[in-house]
């Protein structure tokens, strides 16, 4: 199979580190390996692209520690922060983020089977949505600064951090829908678990470290497993305040489920997406299956 020489895996990633409380620590522990689908020989095989941890419970606890600290029940550094310099922190991320766009685009292609196009998309238009939360964010904090009336009564209405959030990606849009959870959740000043999808994970690895040196320590943790080992104790210590999950309801029941405080509980979840494609009677057939096409296999990853 002819490859361009730029998109070629010329030698294994081996992700062999995991953050918790603002370090990249290492693991000397069994590895998992990530194969893509694209064969690279010219009898079909699968085609090695690197190992990541698998990590265990005891890291996955460890996670929560770190983040449960650095909230200090919404007295940390980072739910405190300035506005300005939460937006500091989150502008120097997104900086570093852009000189790995390259190296992000090229696994995006080999772990989830996007084209180059649609990679190239996803990695842009996830750069952007962190620049729109940014403004979004300058917006309500100014809003936040005027007194609002009804009813002859005056209100004075601050949005805050809710907590310790566990975010949980998928694996069609493993960057951008998943960031898409995590970015609003740390820049309102919420700490954060973050597990990588099954599939489209190695793809993370070149951001490890503009997480580690751009957030203050324990505010963004990134583990690496077996969803049931990882998140299934997380979620059963009752210290969690927000699942932020996008994937299926199964999962999202199951989670639930294991929390000691349901009613404490707050979610933000994307489940199935089955959507149908209602066709009417006068409609244009070749725009029809043109668009019906796209919605099942670009959009859907």
């Amino acid at each position: 199979m002819d490859i361009p020489k730029a998109y070629k895996i010329d030698a294994l990633i081996h992700q062999n580190t995991y953050l918790i409380d603002g370090q990249l620590k290492h693991w000397n522990g069994e590895m998992v390996e990530v194969y893509s689908t694209i064969s690279s020989t010219s009898e079909y095989k699968p085609t090695l692209l690197g190992t990541v941890p698998n990590l265990s419970e005891k890291e996955a606890l460890e996670a929560l520690d770190s983040a449960c600290s650095a909230y200090a029940n919404g007295q940390g550094l980072w739910p405190t922060m300035k506005v300005e310099d939460r937006i500091a922190c989150m502008e120097k991320f997104v900086s570093q983020m852009k000189t790995k766009r390259d190296e992000v685009v090229k696994l995006l292609m080999w772990e989830i089977g996007k084209t180059l196009a649609d990679s190239q998309k996803e990695f842009d238009r996830t750069v952007d949505y962190i620049y729109d939360t940014i403004e979004e964010y300058k917006q309500i904090d100014r809003d936040s600064a005027k007194f609002e009336k009804y009813d002859g009564v005056y209100a004075h209405i601050r949005r805050g951090p809710l907590g310790v959030v566990l975010c949980l990606g998928p694996y069609n849009y493993p960057l951008n829908e998943t960031f898409c959870l995590l970015i609003p959740a740390l820049i309102m000043g919420n700490t954060a678990i973050f597990k990588p999808a099954k599939y489209g994970v190695l793809l993370i690895a070149p951001l490890m470290e503009a997480f580690e040196n751009s957030f203050p320590k324990g505010v963004v943790n990134v583990i690496f497993g077996r969803g049931r080992v990882l998140a299934t104790p997380i979620m059963a210590s009752g210290k969690i305040d927000m699942l932020a999950l996008i994937g299926n309801s199964t999962s999202a029941n199951a989670l639930q489920e294991s929390h000691p405080r349901k009613n404490r509980l707050r979610l933000v979840l994307g489940l199935e997406a089955k959507n149908p494609a209602i066709i009417l009677p006068d409609a244009d057939l070749d725009l029809t299956i043109t668009e019906c096409i796209s919605g099942t296999l670009s959009f859907n990853g």
